[in-house]
């Protein structure tokens, strides 16, 4: 397939090739980063202080010249080329069921997340272990998955020689296909299956055909954001700055692709006001045998057990969800004319298209958007009134010196795009990511090395790989300058929510978001949008409690 160019324009983003990775040295996936001085902040070690301060952390000394490399061995043997220690995977599985309960009962009511998983790796001394992972037997048969914890093992799960991932989007299970019109969509596509190719490519040129919609509707979107806040802080000294934010960016979202607002009346099979409630029920339906209840101590004592048997036990039927979902895919079939012809330029059957468009745009697109941009909001709430006046700064002097915020102000704002970034690591949209072993192999973390069986499933933790703390300083804290200047920029690729690094490249032959410059590029815009009209904003959990303009 000939190279393919997916850009927003003007952005500068990366190139979607159509030519199969090349691979590094022996087979092997390097990554080198090189951990000078600051190793979590900016170029300098007094840029990264300065950033901590602001953010109410404590800057700690690290030693300097340090290099890490990250390998993962092809040779399963009795020994690694890199010297590591070889041993079994610890921990077990349990008596199956009980195990399994068990597990789960410890991972959502009595440890929590992520504190199971923390507690896992002091016990095994190890960041890579076994457990069992939600849902459960008996709909559930097989929840046994070998977790991964740090950067080194994580990237096993990148490497498409290593590992399979057929079926494994959400972990153990696959909802229903009634959810997706009896079809497999792109992300439970292995790259070996002829589908992926095609179905991806669509993607890409639905991206592409979102370019020059990108900036001016989601100006329009945050706009709509920006009235609201302020009313309900004029009425009520305090609004909660999701709702208003939800249903501007689903909005969004789907005139971005489909150049139509789900919302106007005057649209066919529109959905009007009840659209985020639709597009939420259809997510939650197939991600409800994993979902964690926040409940107080005692609800989980005699709800907890409760819950695990019923709701982290059985998917959710269709049939309950049919009605809503009718009226989703009524919408996205009166409206998706112009992209699914291009669909079928590339061969695709129109209505396996259909369902793949509208999966992609309101699960994958829109569910992450709806889940970081949040974050974003309530961690840039958090955090200094100098530093947020130091943003601002940024924001409106880039804005200055291009003529409006369009792709080179964006560009310009190297602050802006570390901010995010940082936020991107320690919130990732997609907290867990999964595959299959092709084979035997050797999986290296930092200080040991591990066997693994052909078919055994991956399951690494995107969470707290993230913050790896042999790769970041203060892994915990929020650095907003912690990618910047060079020794910064090294760490980019350490983040890895696209199912991939974010210095890596979406192609045909991987499995990375192929939105991720997208969601990369709103995510920017929306911090730039923020602090273009205010100087600070204050935030309390999910409160907006203050919002301050430019005086000018």
């Amino acid at each position: 397939m000939a190279a393919m160019s997916i850009r927003l324009p003007g952005l500068g983003n990366p190139t979607v090739t159509g030519s199969p990775p090349v691979k590094s040295e022996r087979g092997r996936s390097i990554i080198r980063v090189s951990l000078n001085g600051e190793r979590g902040g900016g170029s300098n070690s007094e840029s990264g202080n300065r950033s901590l301060k602001a953010t109410g952390a404590q800057p700690r000394a690290v030693s300097t010249d340090v290099q890490t490399v990250f390998t993962s061995s092809d040779d399963a043997t009795t020994s690694t080329s890199s010297g590591l220690p070889l041993r079994d995977v610890p921990g077990c599985y349990g008596i199956p069921f009980v195990g399994a309960f068990w597990d789960k009962m410890a991972t959502y009511w009595f440890e929590g997340m992520p504190g199971f998983h923390e507690n896992r790796r002091v016990k095994y001394n190890s960041t890579v272990y076994r457990m069992n992972t939600v849902p459960g037997p008996p709909f559930f048969p097989d929840p046994r998955v070998i977790v991964l914890l740090d950067q080194k093992s994580f990237q096993t799960l990148f490497d498409m020689d290593k590992v399979e991932k057929r079926d494994v989007f959400t972990g153990t299970y696959v909802p229903s296909l009634e959810f997706t019109g009896g079809y497999r969509v792109l992300p439970y596509l292995d790259p070996s299956e002829e589908k992926h190719a095609l179905l991806k490519t669509f993607c890409f040129e639905v991206l592409k055909s979102s370019g020059k919609r990108v900036f001016p509707e989601f100006h329009s979107a945050l706009s709509d954001v920006f009235v609201a806040w302020e009313a309900g802080l004029k009425k009520d000294g305090n609004v909660k700055f999701n709702q208003a934010l939800a249903q501007a960016t689903l909005r969004f979202n789907i005139k971005a692709f489909l150049n139509v607002d789900p919302t106007d009346p005057n649209v066919e099979a529109n959905m009007g006001k009840d659209a985020v409630r639709i597009v939420n029920l259809y997510n939650l339906a197939q991600i409800f045998p994993t979902v964690a209840f926040p409940l107080s101590l005692p609800a989980k004592l005699f709800l907890g057990p409760l819950i695990e048997l019923l709701l982290h036990t059985f998917p959710v039927p269709f049939l309950l969800l049919k009605p809503n979902y009718d009226k989703l895919l009524a919408f996205f079939r009166a409206n998706s004319d112009v992209l699914l012809d291009v669909a079928e330029t590339l061969t695709l059957d129109r209505d396996e298209a259909l369902h793949n468009l509208l999966f992609n745009t309101v699960f994958n697109s829109w569910g992450g958007i709806n889940f970081l941009f949040p974050q974003i909001v309530k961690t840039l709430g958090s955090t200094s009134i100098v530093f947020q006046r130091e943003l601002s700064a940024e924001v409106r002097r880039a804005i200055r010196e291009n003529g409006g915020l369009n792709p080179a102000a964006l560009r310009a704002m190297p602050r802006v795009e570390s901010a995010v970034l940082e936020v991107f690591r320690l919130h990732p949209p997609v907290p867990f990511q999964y595959a299959r072993a092709k084979k035997d192999l050797i999986i290296e973390s930092h200080d040991a090395a591990f066997r693994v069986k052909k078919g055994e499933m991956l399951a690494g933790f995107n969470t707290l790989a993230c913050k790896d703390p042999k790769v970041f300083t203060d892994p915990e804290v929020y650095n907003p300058d912690r990618f910047l200047g060079e020794e910064g920029q090294k760490l980019v690729q350490c983040v890895l929510w696209s199912n991939g690094p974010q210095t890596d490249t979406p192609s045909i032959y991987n499995k990375q978001c192929p939105g991720k410059n997208f969601i990369t590029t709103i995510a920017q815009l929306l911090v730039a949008e923020i602090y273009s009209i205010y100087e600070t904003i204050s935030v309390q959990g999910d409160t907006l409690t203050a919002l301050q303009r430019h005086s000018a």
